[in-house]
Parts: C-alpha cells; sequence; structure tokens
C-alpha cells in the first residue's frame, strides 16, 4: 500500500512540475529595471502584456529591481508583481550589478566598502519581494582603478578577482538575501563566454557550491559578431555547467542576437537550448518579446528550397488563440512555434552522452574549441573533473592546467582506453609527454588544401606540424598542397600506441573555423575513431551536429545554408531508424563491409542514408 502511495504522490509531482503550457520545461521571460519602472503606466503595462501573451505561451516572469545604479521604486515593483500573478504566470525577482553598461559594462567595485554596501542594499531589498532572484551576466568584476590596484598586491588579477568574487558572493548576496528571506534562493546566471569567466571572477569551483542554482547563457547570436561563439555552444554550455552542478543548472537564456540573420539562426538557439534537456528556458527579455518585429528579412533564401524545420511562412499566418484571431507581429510567435515543436520532442530523448572532454577549473587554451569540434560532428560533453569511466577521453591545451595530467592519460591508456590530444596540448607538455610517446609539435607551420584519398578543402589553411619517428606513430589522415601528386604532407590525425591504448593527436588548424574546411572524407574518419562512447556517428559535411542520448535516440541538426546527404552509422547491428516525430521508419542501407579500423563498414555496424534541408534538424531512435 505505501509503495502504490508513493507511486502516486511522485506521478502529481510529476504532473505538478509540467502543468504549465509545456509538458518537459517551463518558459519564462524577463523585464529589466527600467523597463519594470515604466509599467506604474497602466496603458503601458497592459498593452505589452496583451502583444507578448497573445503571441507567445508563458509559464513565469522575472522582475528586475536595479540596473545600473537604479532602483525600482517599492510601490511600482509591488504593483507590477501583483498584476503578472494575476495572469496566473510564476513571478521571481532579478538583480544586474552594474553602474553602468554603456560604459563597457561598468561593475560595482567590490575593494570599496561604500560600493559593497550598495550591493548588500539592493540584495536585501530584492528578497523581501521574491523568494527566486537571478543574478544577470554582471556578478564579476571588470574594474582596475585605484583601490582594485591596491587590494590586488602581488596576486595576478586571476587570482585576486577568483577570491574577491567567491566572498562578495557569500558575504553581499546570498547570506543577507536569506537574513531577509529564509525561504528565498539566489541563483548566479553565467552567461556564455566561459572560457574566460576566471579573469573576471566568476568562480565555476566555488560558486555553485553555495548559490541555490546556476542558469545558462545560451545566446550565440551571430558567430561573426566580436564574441566569435559558435551554434553549438547554445547546447554545449548547458551540459558543461550541468556537469558542474548536477540537478542545480536550472535553465538556459536566449536573446534575440542573430535574428537580423534570419528566423533559423534565433530559432537554432532556442531549440539547442532545449536539446541539453535543461528544465526553463528564459526569453530576453520581455521588451524585445514586445518590440521586435517581423519583417520579410527574417525570411531566409532557404526556406524557398522547403523541408525546412522551421517554417517562416508557418509562423506568420494569422491563427486563433482563446477564440481570437491573431495576426503575428513580433519575434515572440518565432519562439512559440520553435519551443512547442521542440517540447513535442525532447519528451522522447534520454539523458545527453557524448565524447568526454577534461577541461580543468580556471584553465584556458584553445579556447571555446570544443564548440567548434561540436560543429563537426563530434558530440562533447565537458567535465571539469578527470573521468575514469569512459573509453575516451578528449583533452585540449586546457588539460595543462592539472599538474597531473600525464599520469592521468598514462592510466587511461593503461587500461586499454583511447586519449585524444590536441596540437595545442601537444605543444604545452610535449616534454612530459615524451614518456608516453615522443612527438614534436613547436612553431614550424604548413598550408594545406589536399586530403588525399579523402578529398580537398575550397580553401587553402594553416596547421601546425606534427613531427614523429616513422613506425612510432601512424598517420590516419594526412594533408598537403597538394598531398596527391606532391612531396610533403603532414598529421591530421595521428596516432600511436602506449601499453593496452591508443593515444590519437588531432591537428586543430590556427584559425578553429578551417576545421569547417576539412572534406567530409577526413571527418568521417575522424568522427568514426573517436565514437566508441556513443556507439553512433554520422558521415557527411562540416556543420551539421551529432546529439547522442543514453535510450538509443539522437538528434541530426544542419546549420549549412544548403541542404545536405548523410549516412547515420551505428556500431551495433540494429534493423529500424524510427522518426520521432513522423514515426517514419527506416530501414538500413547495403554496403560493402570491410576489417579496416578506420575505413568502410564492418560486418558489426548498421549504415543508414538520411536527408536534411538547410538548417533543419531530425531526431531519430534506433530500433532493434
Amino acid at each position: 500500500m505505501k509503495k502504490l502511495i508513493m507511486t502516486v504522490l511522485l506521478a502529481l509531482t510529476a504532473t505538478a512540475i509540467h502543468a504549465g503550457n509545456y509538458k518537459n520545461f517551463k518558459v519564462s521571460t524577463y523585464i529589466r529595471a527600467q523597463d519594470v519602472a515604466r509599467m506604474e503606466d497602466d496603458k503601458f503595462l497592459k498593452s505589452t502584456w496583451e502583444t507578448v501573451s497573445s503571441q507567445v505561451d508563458l509559464d513565469k516572469i522575472y522582475l528586475e529591481t536595479h540596473r545600473d545604479a537604479f532602483i525600482v521604486p517599492e510601490k511600482t515593483l509591488v504593483k507590477v508583481k501583483k498584476f503578472f500573478l494575476s495572469k496566473g504566470l510564476e513571478v521571481g525577482g532579478g538583480i544586474t550589478f552594474t553602474r553602468s553598461e554603456p560604459t563597457d559594462f561598468e561593475t560595482y567595485s567590490y575593494a570599496r566598502e561604500e560600493e559593497r554596501q550598495q550591493v548588500k542594499h539592493i540584495t536585501e531589498f530584492t528578497a523581501k519581494f521574491f523568494d527566486d532572484i537571478i543574478l544577470d551576466d554582471f556578478f564579476f568584476i571588470d574594474l582596475k582603478n585605484d583601490d582594485e590596484i591596491a587590494a590586488k598586491g602581488n596576486l595576478s588579477w586571476t587570482e585576486y578577482r577568483l577570491r574577491l568574487m567567491s566572498d562578495a558572493g557569500r558575504e553581499l548576496v546570498v547570506g543577507p538575501a536569506k537574513a531577509v528571506n529564509p525561504k528565498v534562493k539566489v541563483i548566479i546566471k553565467y552567461p556564455n563566454w566561459y572560457d574566460h569567466f576566471h579573469g573576471l571572477g566568476f568562480n565555476l569551483e566555488e560558486e555553485p557550491t553555495y548559490f541555490d542554482g546556476l542558469w545558462t547563457g545560451t545566446e550565440t547570436r551571430d558567430p561573426a559578431s566580436a564574441q566569435h561563439l559558435q551554434n553549438y555552444l547554445s547546447y554545449n554550455i548547458i551540459r558543461y555547467f550541468d556537469n558542474i552542478a548536477p540537478g542545480r543548472n536550472l535553465g538556459g537564456w536566449v536573446d534575440a542576437g542573430g535574428i537580423h540573420m534570419s528566423m533559423d539562426r534565433y530559432a537554432e538557439q532556442l531549440h539547442l537550448t532545449m536539446l541539453a534537456r535543461t528544465p526553463e528556458i528564459i526569453l530576453w527579455n520581455y521588451m524585445q518579446l514586445a518590440e521586435v518585429k517581423i519583417t520579410p528579412a527574417m525570411r531566409a533564401p532557404w526556406q524557398d528550397a522547403g523541408g525546412n524545420s522551421f517554417r517562416y511562412d508557418d509562423m506568420v499566418v494569422p491563427f486563433t488563440k482563446n477564440g481570437k484571431s491573431i495576426t503575428p507581429t513580433t519575434m515572440a510567435r518565432f519562439a512559440n512555434e520553435v519551443l512547442h515543436q521542440t517540447d513535442r520532442l525532447v519528451g522522447q530523448l534520454g539523458n545527453p552522452i557524448g565524447l568526454v572532454s577534461y577541461k580543468p577549473y580556471h584553465s584556458s587554451g584553445e579556447d571555446f574549441l570544443q564548440n567548434y569540434l561540436g560543429m563537426i560532428g563530434l558530440p562533447m560533453d565537458m567535465h571539469p573533473q578527470w573521468k575514469n569511466d569512459r573509453q575516451q577521453i578528449l583533452l585540449t591545451q586546457q588539460a595543462a592546467k592539472d599538474p597531473q595530467i600525464v599520469e592521468k592519460i598514462k592510466q587511461q591508456l593503461k587500461k586499454g582506453g583511447d586519449v585524444i590530444i590536441t596540437t595545442g596540448l601537444l605543444k604545452a607538455i610535449k616534454d612530459d609527454l615524451a614518456d608516453v610517446v615522443e612527438l614534436y609539435c613547436g612553431d614550424l607551420k604548413a598550408i594545406v588544401n589536399d586530403f588525399g584519398y579523402f578529398g580537398k578543402s575550397e580553401r587553402e589553411f594553416i596547421i601546425p606540424q606534427v613531427k614523429y619517428f616513422t613506425n612510432d606513430a601512424w598517420e590516419v589522415v594526412s594533408a598537403g598542397r597538394p598531398l596527391t601528386g606532391g612531396v610533403s604532407g603532414y598529421p591530421i590525425l595521428l596516432r600511436d600506441t602506449y601499453s593496452k591504448g591508443t593515444l590519437f593527436v588531432l591537428t586543430i588548424p590556427d584559425d578553429f573555423g578551417n576545421l569547417y574546411d576539412f572534406p567530409a572524407g577526413a571527418l568521417n574518419i575522424i568522427r568514426r575513431a573517436m565514437s566508441k562512447d556513443t556507439g553512433v556517428y554520422f558521415e557527411g559535411p562540416a556543420k551539421v551536429s551529432l546529439f547522442p542520448y543514453d535510450n538509443k535516440t539522437m538528434v541530426l541538426e544542419n546549420f549549412n545554408d544548403e541542404a545536405v546527404s548523410l549516412r547515420v552509422v551505428v556500431n551495433t547491428k540494429v534493423k529500424v531508424l524510427r522518426n520521432l516525430l513522423t514515426n517514419e521508419r527506416q530501414t538500413p542501407a547495403d554496403v560493402r563491409t570491410t576489417n579496416h579500423r578506420f575505413f568502410g563498414y564492418s560486418d558489426g555496424q548498421t549504415v543508414f542514408d538520411i536527408q536534411l534541408a538547410a538548417h533543419s534538424y531530425v531526431g531519430l531512435k534506433i530500433d532493434n
């Protein structure tokens, strides 16, 4: 009887969690302090809500109390909170600790007692009104004034800022908030530039242990803009923070940046955020949802070819809601349609898996490389701790931060596992690694465009030269200019052995973006060599990503401006691939088999042919 009662209670709890507008996650938005203050005007408050709520289904809203040295008047805050509660929304709070965003995101000076007290006061004020508070992107420090210079002393800026901000979080934010409101949950929202956090005081090692949760910035916007963030980061950063604070990474956060490129660029950020199985997403921000108008320029040329997952033409036609005909006018409509479609998919996915990449806390080197690798079809699973239970480990230059890294490499190889290192790491630990393999990667460069049997790139690019002893290591993939009929070639994927394991060296071009210029034939070999833990890979061009899950499901997403033909290769014998949204069943392709380790297909593999339209995805289930 007790077991039955517990089962019923768990079922009711699960129902309550997803009792909003979506089955598998919540959708929220956030209102900046200055816009909350404008809502003292009833006309502004009601008209913006009418626009937003008519075009996107929301479950929760966050009201910011402070930004740029401005605090929302208490009377207005109470009024606006009451209004949104009356609309059936959950309401949380938010704080942005900036003094002036227009002045290079000027933060508070945490070495100045007066400004420390201002931060504490803002926190206490906010905690009076809300049981959960999100700190927007800016709980770091970017100042080098005389007070900060004096307080830093002989420490490096990174050492000083990590200690300063970790202590400030405890002393000025979490402690004071809970003193005012013991029920409050204080959540730190981290932005998208995670590889540079430690330099400005974001402490991923300590802060997640005492904040009540964290939130993840998944905005990738236009890759050509200042940050140069790749599409894949919208997924990858969620997974990384999940591994830092399991069960306490509460959501992703996407803004309108990139929508000028097309509706698809905005849609992809939303979709990738939710593929990471995060429980909530914030659509930044409320006024963007109200004011960023739909224009024909948001319809990309590839929509003409049809077959797209996100169809602009379908999203802009009038629709009926609550018995009323509505014509879409703002980007809120795009968000609504993408998230409802994604909701139907993610409920069928298991837990994300991938190729483990070890990134120690506060490490630098080959910054954001894992996102480029994700864009060539290597599913990333970044961890801040070494993982002993995987068949393969990927190590970039960041791993040099760990003084025990060579010993860990040895242990992985001795148990029969694989280690994949990048040329950046090889260059950083060459002398210590010599006890495992004697390789060299210095300052010599090569210009390449020909990968021989595996095809040619459309442009020339620069790679570092890897040197090795003949017959001690072997080139799996090579490149030259030219390679076929030429006089020299250089390793792209090199392998060596140690004990029972294999060490691979993956050559990274000087410009990481040139990874996308690798021909499909070369990428296919790289993906195959690194698919042991996922059990699946695909063959095809770059700018296609694979998202595998532990329940034999996967998502393939094409970021190219044209359709692509792919081959999905499952490393076991299976009967069918089933489309998760259409239930269409696909049988294996008829292929020849070989016994080669890296080329062709073995008797134990199953191959399926897939077509994907431009900027589209497919969810698949492996059925035995």
